[in-house]
């Protein structure tokens, strides 16, 4: 919802200074988090010639010119980072220290509402040897000191899932989550086709499951479907799943982690893939060659990423219920 204010006064921050001040303090509370642990605070490019290529991410395009007429076929194109995590890998490719954060600034176009702003602060972490139980474990220490409510459960994408719709994820067929969908009253786009299984894995997700998750304590969800495995290692289950892991509290999603890719050939087909859906829903393709993927030739080691939405979680200890009461100045005061 957007302030009742007029325009003589939209120069006035939306989150009071008693806000600012815990906003202040927390991220304090993160950097002795990772300090404790030998983390090494770095920074990477905010600007960059390469973005993650992903479905639901739409990156803001920025052209090195003087006047919008002057932008030919030909003109590079840079991009404001979705996430940090290409400079990051970047890094961690060229050996140093095994373990890095980041705190800094993240631009998605078009996600605004009271969990999203197009411009939010992001933490996001790797740490060279971890595997998939070790990287959820950190996680959960940082949740359990961050979020004061108790040490997060670990549960799979599967078992929340069928807990809350009664059916199981990795196995239904389009049309049976179509008619569960049918069944509880949901209303969907006519764009989503039958066929598409994980957009309508996603609507259920959305409104049935999510909601429910952590009210008790925030709870870690893991062993997500493969097809949803972005950068993450694909574990050749049966069915397979995607070594990936979120954190939910209060119903609100504040990280998402991989034990990550690291077959530079495997990622060039996902984001191949990605492109194909991203035009398939009617917007631009994206980058398909990038500095990463010659990292990754180079070679990244063994490690865990995870990135975390550091408004979210402030927005959660100080009891607040929009992101504009933990912002000073919102996109659209900005």
């Amino acid at each position: 919802m957007m302030d009742a204010r007029s325009p003589d006064d939209d120069f006035r921050p939306t989150a009071p200074w008693e806000i600012l001040r815990l906003r202040a303090a927390l991220l304090e509370e993160f950097r002795q988090f990772f300090k404790e642990r030998g983390f090494l605070e770095v920074e990477t490019p905010l600007l960059s010639h390469d973005t993650v290529v992903d479905r639901h991410l739409d990156p803001f395009s920025v052209f090195d010119v003087e006047r919008p007429e002057e932008i030919q076929p030909n003109t590079p194109r840079y991009f404001l980072q979705t996430s940090p995590e290409f400079g990051m890998k970047r890094l961690l490719a060229i050996g140093g220290p095994g373990a890095i954060y980041q705190i800094t600034r993240a631009f998605r176009r078009g996600e605004i509402g009271h969990l999203h702003n197009p411009e939010f602060t992001i933490v996001e972490w790797y740490r060279v040897g971890d595997d998939y139980q070790s990287g959820m474990e950190l996680l959960a220490d940082l949740a359990e000191r961050i979020l004061k409510s108790g040490r997060p459960t670990i549960c799979t994408y599967s078992e929340v899932f069928q807990d809350a719709v009664g059916i199981h994820p990795l196995e239904a067929s389009g049309s049976q989550l179509q008619g569960v969908a049918r069944f509880l009253g949901i209303v969907w786009p006519e764009s989503l086709a039958v066929e598409d299984r994980d957009g309508w894995l996603d609507l259920l997700w959305s409104e049935c499951v999510q909601p429910r998750l952590g009210h008790d304590r925030p709870v870690i969800v893991c062993d997500y479907p493969a097809s949803q495995a972005a950068l993450a290692v694909v574990r050749t289950d049966t069915p397979p799943v995607a070594e990936r892991f979120e954190l939910f509290f209060r119903g609100v999603e504040l990280a998402n982690g991989y034990h990550e890719l690291r077959d530079p050939e495997e990622l060039r087909r996902r984001i191949r893939a990605s492109n194909a859906q991203r035009i398939s829903d009617g917007k631009s393709p994206l980058p398909e060659e990038s500095r990463l993927l010659r990292a990754m030739e180079h070679g990244l080691p063994p490690c865990v990423g995870v990135a975390l939405g550091f408004d979210r979680v402030l927005m959660l200890r100080a009891g607040a219920h929009s992101l504009r009461e933990v912002l000073a100045f919102p996109f659209d005061i900005a």
